[in-house]
């Protein structure tokens, strides 16, 4: 395995996935949850994240190709779904523990688009297309997987930061991470317009 690739493909990764920012997110979706449902959470997103970095990295740009779909198409999809979930968090409707699923929540948003964004997706098929050979490939796979676990860690342990900052302090985090998750999209959203704006300019 090339451990100067691996190296490349974790810190990379985690500087896009950025666990301790994702922190504040997760804790918003899932503070009112039971540390059971919580917990089957933090796993079930990463599952989902590492599922379809792999099905992007094996497949991305046939799957893309495929459906005449750019990738700023892509990223603007998931700045928009995300200004979704800031509304929810700015609003309060996620306050409502009844009113939210688990595997709601651990699918979309946190193990698509904040886990498995564009970023990562992208990053991903980068390496994917510039490996060769069994040695640079493993190194790929084995980056992704220690990511997604660094990623599992960071949130499986949140648990406790949920009990120091009770109800009252889980809400403030709430309005926090949703003006965050906000800023996000938006920016997710503008790279996506530029890219198009570049690409069509440069096409003409």
């Amino acid at each position: 395995m090339d451990v100067k690739l691996f190296g490349e493909v974790f810190v990379t990764l985690l500087v896009i996935v950025d666990p301790p920012g994702m922190m504040p997110i997760f804790l918003a979706l899932t503070g009112p949850l039971p540390a059971r449902d919580r917990n089957r959470a933090a796993w079930q997103a990463v599952a989902l994240a590492l599922g379809v970095i792999v099905v992007f990295a094996v497949a991305g740009q046939t799957i893309l190709d495929y459906l005449h779909v750019d990738l700023p198409a892509l990223q603007a999809a998931g700045g928009l779904l995300l200004i979704l979930v800031a509304l929810e968090l700015l609003t309060g409707k996620t306050d409502d523990p009844s009113q939210q699923t688990t595997s709601n929540i651990a699918l979309v948003p946190l193990g698509t688009p904040l886990l498995a964004g564009p970023g990562a997706i992208v990053a991903t098929m980068l390496f994917v297309q510039q490996s060769d050979g069994a040695a640079d490939y493993t190194a790929v796979a084995a980056g992704i997987v220690a990511v997604m676990l660094a990623v599992w860690i960071v949130l499986r342990f949140s648990g406790g930061i949920v009990k120091i900052l009770r109800p009252g302090g889980i809400e403030v985090l709430t309005r926090i991470a949703g003006l965050l998750l906000a800023a996000i999209a938006v920016q997710l959203i503008a790279d996506a317009v530029a890219a198009f704006v570049a690409q069509y300019t440069g096409a003409a």
